[in-house]
């Protein structure tokens, strides 16, 4: 009897003792829960609501004394910007999905989703939705098999943190994934069909009555001549991540990830395309202006690659472009140029502002660090910059004058 107590001794340590027990392992998942409504109450809702707090600020658009702020996945803010220095955000439109913006005269033009949608803002503070053309823009997916049916639209996540056994499956256990949905100024003329400016790391773009737009691999020619009716003229393939628009006269710029491509538009409903000019795996915004363009290369994100530069790119030579000068940055994101000056949005390293009247040594004027800056437009004295601290307007001289004018804050 001793014996066989001394043999089950072991056994019952290895109950009391926690070092014989088997380690529970966890891990933590943040899920997300899509909440559905349906198209035609989301369609209905598509106007001029009361202002809301920016939290997410994306791409910009200014029309007149308006500023169109892009809030990432949720819509657009209209913000009255008469006095620069005391800009008043006035209305909300409620557009789900929303990344990307343009206006031509009294209509405003954005994607839901996959889809395109027109708005009237005639009076931007009572903009009403006209109508809408589904899957424009078919790269905009989600990831992990999250489908919102032809009658419904997703228009929020609901995120949960939970932890679970790792050894357990977890359902539903993922995040948000879309395509890389990542140009420089047009000047605005006066009229009913005036043409407002975007920013850098636009994927919309207008010249004159046709209206062009990029997914992940596509361009798209849109008549806007009737423009609450844009009609797509034509589809062509480009290349694979594509990610801004740009024109300058009669070319559009177009930045992918491995390079920039120029389409010629003389025939504005069937653009040609002209030239390549081809670099390292890298986000790639770009804006032209006279016999330059100029590219803003970044590692990280959907795009890869490790390089973190400026290139001037001599566009003498449209069907051959040739690398001019590379400059070193940190993180470069939007970029806008008014005349000599030039604005370089370097995420965490902030705003910088070069002398680029020889665009072969360009020089560094100003640089504010304390904000981390994502586009931004120049025109006449006046820079807007959008950060992830907010929407931030600048007064600025040539060759390095940079003083500050107002600030609305993300709501954080």
């Amino acid at each position: 009897m001793k014996k066989n107590i001394l043999l089950l001794l072991p056994l019952a340590l290895c109950f009391i003792l926690p070092g014989c027990l088997k380690d529970k392992l966890t891990k933590t998942y943040t899920i997300l829960t899509p909440v559905y409504k349906e198209k035609t109450e989301v369609y209905a809702n598509i106007k001029s609501n009361a202002p809301r707090m920016i939290e997410s600020p994306g791409k910009i658009f200014l029309y007149g004394n308006y500023i169109f702020l892009n809030e990432v996945d949720k819509g657009v803010h209209i913000i009255d910007n008469t006095n620069p220095s005391s800009p008043v955000v006035k209305a909300f439109i409620n557009i789900p999905g929303n990344l990307d913006i343009a206006v031509k005269g009294n209509t405003l033009y954005a994607d839901l989703y996959a889809d395109l949608v027109v708005v009237d803002i005639a009076n931007p503070l009572q903009a009403n939705f006209v109508k809408h053309i589904n899957n424009i823009f078919p790269a905009r997916r989600y990831s992990n098999g999250f489908v919102a049916d032809t009658n419904k639209v997703i228009v929020e996540w609901i995120k949960k943190d939970t932890t679970v056994d790792i050894n357990a499956p977890c359902i539903n256990c993922s995040y948000l994934t879309f395509s890389s949905f990542q140009g420089g100024p047009m000047n605005a003329s006066a009229g009913s069909g005036a043409v407002g400016i975007a920013g850098s790391m636009a994927r919309f773009s207008i010249v004159n009555n046709f209206m062009y737009t990029v997914n992940d691999r596509q361009l798209s020619s849109f008549n806007i001549s009737t423009a609450d009716n844009p009609v797509r003229t034509t589809v062509q393939q480009v290349g694979s991540s594509i990610e801004t628009i740009y024109p300058f006269g009669n070319k559009l710029f177009i930045g992918s990830s491995a390079g920039m491509f120029i389409y010629d538009i003389s025939n504005p409903a069937t653009p040609v395309a002209q030239g390549r000019f081809s670099h390292a795996r890298s986000c790639d915004p770009v804006i032209a202006d006279g016999n330059y363009a100029y590219v803003t290369l970044r590692s990280g994100s959907t795009c890869d690659g490790y390089t973190n530069q400026l290139d001037v790119v001599n566009i003498t030579n449209l069907n051959a472009p040739t690398l001019a000068k590379t400059y070193l940055m940190t993180n470069p994101y939007g970029l806008t140029k008014d005349n000599n000056s030039l604005f370089i949005c370097d995420g965490k390293s902030g705003l910088k502002m070069y002398d680029a009247a020889n665009p072969l040594d360009i020089i560094l004027k100003k640089q504010l660090p304390d904000i981390e800056t994502y586009d931004a437009i120049a025109v006449n004295g006046n820079l807007l910059v959008v950060a992830k601290e907010g929407l931030y307007q600048y007064g600025y001289t040539y060759p390095g004058t940079l003083n500050f004018k107002s600030r609305i804050a993300v709501n954080k």
